[in-house]
């Protein structure tokens, strides 16, 4: 039986961990935007600390790091496509390969979602590569919705790939 998973906010000194668990996906391919492995000082600034950092929560269990998610505020000056409205947060999820399915996900976007409606966040923006299955299957599996689709959109090393756009709607605070 697999050791229970726990959640809490991620810290400085989990820099390391995430890198290794994120620089394993991108090595793989296929299912991140990223192509340009991290380091500390990215992972940091990137996920852990940027400026308008809602939360960045992390998944493990005895046997160490099992995923990590980060929710932050859409960027007022992003210059590429699909600019998002000011209420709007964007999301980020990452789970370490071969630990799918034990509810990491779930565990993470729970956690995440408490963050989100008290930070008074409208709507969170999941933009995923249009072939990442797995990743398309989980957040229509937690209640996001597709609503837009960015096409042929360049990676780092070229490659056109479209990426699809789901949403989730939090309760209105009213």
């Amino acid at each position: 039986m697999a050791d229970p998973v726990l959640t809490r906010p991620a810290r400085p000194d989990d820099a390391g961990a995430m890198c290794a668990l994120l620089n394993a996906i991108i090595a793989k391919g296929g299912t991140t935007a990223h192509q340009r492995p991290f380091d500390k000082a990215r992972m940091l600034a990137h996920y852990i600390r940027p400026p308008r950092l809602i939360s960045c929560t992390v998944a493990e269990d005895a046997g160490g790091l099992l995923g990590f998610q980060h929710l932050e505020w859409c960027d007022p000056d992003w210059p590429g496509p699909g600019k998002l409205p000011a209420d709007w947060a964007v999301i980020a999820s990452f789970v370490a390969d071969g630990e799918q399915g034990r509810g990491i996900g779930k565990a993470l976007w729970s956690a995440t979602r408490i963050a989100a409606e008290a930070a008074g966040v409208r709507t969170i923006d999941a933009t995923i590569r249009a072939d990442n299955t797995a990743g398309l299957r989980y957040y229509g599996a937690i209640g996001f919705a597709d609503y837009d689709r960015l096409v042929a959109l360049p990676l780092r090393d070229g490659t056109r790939v479209d990426r699809q756009r789901k949403r989730f709607d939090l309760p209105s605070r009213a």
